[in-house]
């Protein structure tokens, strides 16, 4: 297995990105895991730049599979005083496959100070918790999990963390765990069918995405599937129960 620190150590870097290779381990289905990529992505905007301040928002759009050799290219935007606008994209043998925006933007004097967002109810699983990870050949065998009893029923609700994470950069590691839930819409299907996510909008609310011991509390939830098409909301929370990240996710079904 190969891991994403052992991934991007060995890619083969250049003045705009950098090259390497998908892994099997990284695959689900015929693409790579989209945090994976996002990772990746979000790792070359943070090469080409110097002194981003912290990463603030996230666009993604999962154009096509990516597989097998890749190149990673990134191009500064635009640099103001305060934000900085890196767009990164990822191309295979079959074409473009992810397309992402970065914005990253410093902390800044408001007259504004307003936040009613609640700390997660949970705690991370003690060390004696029968964690769970996926098989070697998917993508899911990257992680442990820990699962809660979600309130709802199209929602998740899971702790999670990267095995190996040594050395990562903190927003890079919190992009690669961000979509590691299934779809919300899986749990309405009584048979096995198809997904594939087709963008994703990520916005970060804490100036450091930090946790402890690498857990992250995930949550994922859709209140309408229809028509060959779900949208979903997402919140990622640290050990410590501050809510970290906010998202939403529009997921293709396939039947």
């Amino acid at each position: 297995m190969t891991s994403l620190p052992a991934l991007l150590a060995q890619a083969q870097r250049s003045e705009t990105g950098f090259a390497t290779e998908i892994p099997s381990n990284w695959l689900q289905g015929r693409t790579a895991y989209g945090g994976l990529s996002t990772a990746l992505a979000l790792a070359a905007a943070k090469q080409i730049e110097p002194d981003l301040p912290p990463l603030r928002s996230a666009q993604v759009a999962f154009i096509g599979p990516l597989a097998g050799p890749v190149t990673v290219t990134a191009t500064k935007l635009r640099r103001g005083r305060n934000a900085a606008f890196i767009q990164a994209d990822i191309v295979s043998e079959a074409g473009l496959g992810l397309r992402t925006t970065f914005v990253f933007m410093a902390q800044l004097q408001s007259a504004i100070d307003h936040d009613v967002t609640s700390p997660a109810a949970h705690r991370p699983p003690p060390a004696d918790a029968p964690l769970y990870t996926g098989p070697a050949e998917f993508f899911t065998g990257n992680f442990n999990f820990f699962d809660l009893k979600a309130p709802g029923a199209t929602e998740w609700l899971r702790w999670g963390r990267l095995i190996d994470r040594e050395g990562l950069d903190a927003e890079v590691e919190l992009m690669a765990m961000g979509d590691a839930l299934p779809p919300a819409a899986f749990k309405l299907f009584q048979k096995m069918t198809p997904l594939s996510s087709l963008t994703w909008i990520v916005n970060i609310l804490q100036p450091r995405a930090v946790t402890r011991d690498g857990w992250w509390l995930l949550e994922a939830r859709t209140d309408r599937a229809r028509d060959g098409y779900s949208s979903q909301s997402m919140r990622m929370s640290n050990a410590d129960g501050a809510l970290v990240a906010e998202g939403m996710q529009g997921v293709a079904i396939f039947g």
